[in-house]
């Protein structure tokens, strides 16, 4: 198939443009790599290079952090249940992701990073591994790898797939690469009906809604209890900002500094962070604000007798959200408070923690809108309101409790997803397997 002018300059454009930053964007990982040492592992992978002997009939997941991983999970699980015999092939790009998916594998498995999009790298990848199915979590549309799975006769599938009016705006502008993109999938899988519109008009063929594999996650049970039992030994209310990002703590810690002092007794603070390679910062900025704090990587399975005494408390782990929604009785949602678009307060909801959240959620418009028809989420301007709004909620033990089941019932209610991808997916991956080739 011959491709318009238009196309085959802007992608030419693209490929030349991102073989040029080539160098700085691994000088960007190494330095990445000084806190968190994965991304300076396997970097011959990003360039399409790798040290086994190439393989194929994989069923290739990509997920690229480690929400998407987090995600994946169900939807792997489910598949594993349709196709016993399946072998993984597991893609990231950040080193959040690719150490949650290291739990995700069996043997006989692989992981590795995505590689950059350029030509070059992207052929290699191909080649190296010849994916039986390709399966993109939520967002991942890439310019070059696209076209070439689908001239490689690789089916693709993006599911969890959700694109906000937002970013559908801006998408336009870069509608000549974009577009040829978005036709090479063979499926899209909408979280909802809203994203399944925006999807169409962006390109995509065939989409079916399925809903959000992020309801499907079930807490970790042990991270559960655990937070539930430190909430017991500090006898007082405990206010989480959850997953908070760059430009939110500031505002909230003023905001904190101006409230606290009019409690006859402040609830504990918790912070925690969306981005490792900044605890160190949030510390500082918790301190500046005139908190004592102490910090959860200080401590193993009990805190000590100085953290439960504290002002605050610095989330600086990964992978333990569900332990500080076990110990929160209320939750700020971060990223939701700047125009970020909010992170998942889906999770939040399956632990029974309520959430505040601001103006800015359209990651997760629809989960979102119905959280709070559900009462298990209450919407505020600004994030002196959503303090308010939080401490009075924990004030009242009865408004409390009844958010706390109205929470668990929401998250409930919306189950179902991953069983349904499933279906779709081996559908799709069944009738690449049984296409009767065409006659020379």
């Amino acid at each position: 198939m011959t491709l318009p002018w238009r196309v085959r300059a802007a992608r030419s454009l693209y490929s030349a443009l991102l073989v040029l930053a080539q160098p700085l964007y691994l000088l960007r990982l190494w330095w990445r790599g000084r806190a968190e040492p994965l991304y300076r592992e396997a970097i011959g992978e990003r360039l399409g290079r790798y040290r086994d002997a190439p393989s194929s009939g994989w069923l290739w997941l990509h997920a690229v952090s480690l929400g998407e991983t987090r995600a994946a999970a169900a939807l792997i699980e489910a598949l594993r249940a349709r196709r016993p015999g399946l072998r993984l092939l597991l893609t990231h790009s950040t080193a959040t992701g690719r150490a949650a998916g290291q739990e995700l594998l069996r043997e006989g498995d692989r992981q590795t990073w995505l590689p950059f999009d350029t030509p070059a790298a992207v052929r290699r990848f191909l080649v190296h591994f010849e994916p039986a199915i390709g399966v993109l979590m939520e967002t991942e549309v890439w310019p070059n790898l696209l076209p070439a799975a689908q001239v490689r006769g690789i089916p693709l599938v993006l599911a969890n797939a959700r694109l906000s009016e937002k970013s559908r705006r801006r998408g336009e502008r870069f509608d000549a690469i974009l577009r040829p993109a978005v036709e090479a999938l063979s499926l899209v899988l909408a979280q909802s009906e809203a994203d399944a519109q925006r999807l169409r008009s962006a390109g995509a063929r065939e989409v079916r809604v399925c809903g959000n594999l992020k309801y499907d996650l079930a807490p970790d049970a042990a991270l559960l209890e655990r937070g539930q039992a430190w909430r017991a030994a500090l006898a007082r209310p405990v206010l989480l900002f959850a997953v908070s990002r760059e430009g939110e703590e500031a505002p909230l810690l003023g905001a904190w500094a101006r409230l606290r002092s009019t409690l006859a007794a402040p609830p504990l603070l918790v912070i925690v962070p969306r981005h490792p390679q900044r605890f160190d910062e949030v510390a500082a900025l918790m301190r500046a604000s005139g908190l004592n704090i102490a910090r959860r990587s200080d401590w193993g399975e009990v805190p000590g007798a100085a953290a439960l005494a504290a002002d605050a408390w610095l989330g600086d782990s990964m992978r333990e959200m569900p332990l500080y929604y076990g110990l929160a009785q209320v939750a700020l949602l971060g990223g939701s408070f700047a125009p970020l678009g909010g992170q998942n307060l889906i999770e939040a909801a399956a632990c029974g923690c309520p959430v505040v959240m601001g103006p800015h959620t359209f990651n997760f418009a629809e989960a979102a809108v119905l959280a709070e028809a559900a009462g298990a989420a209450l919407r505020v301007e600004g994030i002196e309101a959503g303090l308010a709004q939080a401490l009075a909620l924990l004030g009242d033990a009865q408004r409390l409790a009844d958010a706390g089941e109205r929470c668990r019932s929401f998250a409930a209610e919306h189950r179902g997803a991953a069983q349904r991808m499933a279906d779709q997916v081996s559908s799709c991956w069944t009738e690449v397997q049984t296409r009767v080739p065409s006659p020379a």
